[in-house]
């Protein structure tokens, strides 16, 4: 047994369904280990049920980052990943969370994943919780450069933070 809090990072909890079973919805946690999943009873229920129809693909080996709306693909960008030492976790994961860090430079908004580093138990004061930001410069794109998050170019990060909280995220 496990409760789910309502909020996480500062943001509502959004966990997306990836089966059913009756008036049960087996749901991806912001968990280790990566792509872990419970089972939630939704009827009745205090929980609402959204549906996005939005996707995030990575590709780590290409260094490519893009995001479908029903199915068709709707932006592509170049990023950057997880160097060899701290690569980018695979697996299926989701949008956890959207925030402003007034401590940092490197990205005017983050959005933090329900993965995390299979390299660092912790990072930076958290958990080791692997985003997609933005950087400064171009330079990280196209290069596996960072400690296991995806940055992303200015445009890409626009409409990433469009995207509804629980968007799936698919790193190949």
């Amino acid at each position: 047994m496990a409760r789910i809090p309502v909020m996480q990072i500062g943001s509502p909890t959004w966990l997306p369904v990836v089966a059913r079973h009756d008036k049960w919805a087996k749901v991806l946690l912001p968990a280790r280990p990566n792509g872990a999943a419970g089972w939630v009873f939704l009827a009745p229920s205090d929980a609402a049920v959204a549906r996005s129809a939005f996707e995030v693909h990575v590709e780590t080996e290409s260094f490519q980052l893009f995001v479908t709306e029903n199915g068709k693909e709707i932006g592509r960008w170049t990023v950057g990943v997880g160097k060899p030492v701290t690569p980018t976790p695979k697996g299926r994961t989701f949008i956890m969370a959207s925030l402003q860090d007034a401590r940092q430079t490197f990205s005017p908004l983050i959005l933090p994943l329900g993965a995390h580093s299979n390299t660092y138990a912790s990072f930076g004061g958290g958990p080791g919780t692997v985003a997609l930001h933005g950087w400064p410069d171009p330079s990280p794109f196209g290069t596996p450069s960072s400690d296991g998050c995806i940055r992303v170019p200015d445009d890409a990060l626009s409409l990433l933070s469009t995207l509804p909280l629980g968007t799936l995220v698919l790193i190949h």
